[in-house]
């Protein structure tokens, strides 16, 4: 065992005997029936039985009903705020939406770090059925106009460092977009300005939700690339959005608040940041977030400080916090739920987390942005295991080269799914919508998997991501999962490169630990130990730094390709 601060040893028996906790090892229903006994109290008020999926009223009333307690913490600047003051400045920003004429079905870009007063825009507009893009503050200026022609959005709010490239964005659009920034800057109407100048003095018990199709009406813009690189926004309607987030909070049996502090690492743009930001006034608990860049440094400030007790992120970057030799600068005791998604979780992985956060529970989740949730129930006892079947989906495997359902265990097929949680389709983009989906409405996850006799689902690989040896199909993830076993191995990508005669060959980039050395043949050797000879790392090893990864924290392939073909393989 690895040597680890004294406040991380436990013996079995302390561990037993620790405090009583609020998640179970088994999925529970509570959280629906909070979900329905909240439904009824918006139906009672509003008449309107469809409004139980309105996520602006859900809100609105969750709000009203814990006006001391703690909504959001801004760790970059200590700042706070109670639910009485988000709900009135929420009222004030939907009042000020309506006086400048924004109306159902328009649209609103976000694109800042998590300060205070994001979500009270966000809100706002949920109130009044105005669709909510999170936008990646990284993008340039090409991105940028690339994804407000998608989004033909009426109102941009961002920070005043990225008015530059909004306005350059806009100037050729011939567009009617409104700019505010959330901080003081000299060429746009600041928030504060905004909602001083628009909003209205309406009391909060005088002030009316549209009335809104749930089932039509969208609720956020979901941003994805896919395998393809072109933005696209996976529009989720509020029935979406209030069928599919609950899903997350099934390992948890209190309610209200079922975790005491949320810590949001995640940009608006991720269904991770979605969860917190929509989530934390429905089920009332407190969210952690910043307005700083998310540097390992900063995130142990914010841990060792507030003491979160539940966090949802990628596997990379959860790997990077407990990276030995930097770990034992933060106390995770305080955690007791970890959820990893967007990418496999590493058995190594888990086994660290059980070590730095003994008392915590880690899942591994499996979701997509066209579902906005997760798409499997999160188990932890399985290695490798993504998920079993939740109640609201159906679920196939479908053999990608005949279109054949896959009836038999142990064998790969596209998982497809079809239910409520499913996506309306990508917004002012019906080619790929009709790509993503059947006829008969079965969405195609675009990911292979295969399931056990006890339908356990275990991840494969993307279909586009196969690389081709000969007549053989190979999995880059199975390659990287057998490389991550060796102890000296930070991280990998597996990728291939043309060959005339083979098609392709894989290639293995590798990151070492700190203060570790390993040879290419030490790498070919491991490989050549566990895999089949089509899986062997023909194309060579590369070892490197760092990997290049996308603005979701996920292996960039394109990049990557690119990488292997200009540095030397050994």
């Amino acid at each position: 065992m690895p040597c680890v601060p004294a406040v991380y040893k436990r013996t079995f028996g302390v561990i037993l005997k620790r405090v009583k906790m609020n998640f179970n090892k088994h999925r529970s229903d509570a959280v629906h029936w909070y979900m329905h006994d909240l439904a009824c109290r918006v139906v009672a008020k509003s008449g309107i039985a469809t409004d139980r999926y309105h996520a602006g009223k859900l809100i609105l009333q969750s709000l009203k009903e814990a006006p001391n307690l703690i909504l959001q913490i801004d760790g970059a600047t200590g700042e706070s705020e109670t639910f009485q003051s988000a709900l009135e400045r929420s009222v004030r920003c939907a009042t000020a939406f309506r006086n400048i004429g924004l109306k159902l079905n328009d649209v609103i870009i976000i694109m800042a770090p998590l300060n205070i007063d994001l979500t009270t825009s966000m809100y706002a507009a949920f109130y009044l059925g105005v669709g909510v893009a999170g936008v990646d503050t990284l993008l340039g200026v090409e991105e940028l106009q690339d994804t407000i022609q998608i989004c033909l959005p009426k109102m941009i709010f961002c920070q005043s460092e990225k008015v530059a490239a909004v306005g350059e964005a806009l100037k050729d659009l011939k567009l009617d977009v409104r700019v505010v920034t959330y901080d003081k800057g000299n060429t746009y109407c600041s928030f504060s300005e905004f909602l001083h100048k628009y909003g209205d003095n309406t009391p909060v018990d005088d002030f009316q939700p549209a009335s809104i199709d749930t089932e039509e009406a969208i609720s956020v813009l979901l941003s994805t690339s896919g395998t393809t690189g072109l933005p696209k926004y996976a529009a989720l309607t509020h029935k979406n959005l209030m069928i599919g987030l609950p899903y997350l909070w099934i390992r948890c049996h209190e309610f209200p608040t079922p975790t005491r502090m949320a810590l949001t690492l995640s940009p608006v743009q991720w269904i991770s940041a979605t969860n917190s930001l929509v989530m934390s006034p429905i089920l009332k608990f407190t969210r952690l977030q910043t307005s700083l860049p998310v540097t390992t440094d900063h995130t142990y400030y914010l841990i060792n400080k507030y003491k979160p007790t539940f966090v949802m992120t990628n596997p990379s970057m959860m790997t990077t916090l407990i990276k030995p030799g930097q770990r034992e600068k933060c106390d995770f005791t305080s955690f007791r739920l970890f959820l990893l998604a967007g990418s496999p979780l590493p058995q190594k992985l888990f086994e660290d987390l059980k070590i730095v956060a003994p008392y915590a529970d880690v899942y591994a989740g499996y979701g997509m942005s066209e579902i906005g949730t997760i798409a499997l129930d999160p188990v932890n006892f399985i290695s490798g295991c993504a998920g079993r079947p939740l109640g609201n989906t159906d679920y196939r495997l479908v053999d990608p080269g005949t279109g054949k359902d896959v009836l038999e265990p142990h064998k790969t097929g596209e998982l497809w799914f079809k239910g409520p949680i499913t996506f309306k389709g990508y917004y002012n983009n019906p080619e790929m919508t009709a790509e993503i989906y059947t006829e008969d409405k079965w969405l195609k996850s675009g990911d292979l998997f295969y399931r056990d006799e006890n339908w356990n689902f275990f991840f494969v690989d993307r279909v586009k991501l196969l690389l081709k040896y000969r007549s053989h199909q190979i999995s880059p993830t199975e390659i990287e999962d057998v490389i991550r076993t060796h102890p000296g191995v930070y991280d990998v990508a597996v990728t291939g490169i043309l060959d005339e005669e083979c098609n392709e060959l894989p290639v293995a980039c590798v990151v070492l630990q700190d203060s570790h050395t390993l040879t290419a043949q030490e790498i070919k050797d491991l490989v050549k130990s566990t895999l089949t000879d089509s899986n062997q790392l023909r194309g060579g090893v590369i070892f490197t730094k760092e990997l290049p990864l996308t603005s979701t924290s996920k292996i960039n392939r394109t990049a990557l390709k690119s990488m292997v073909n200009n540095m030397k393989r050994e």
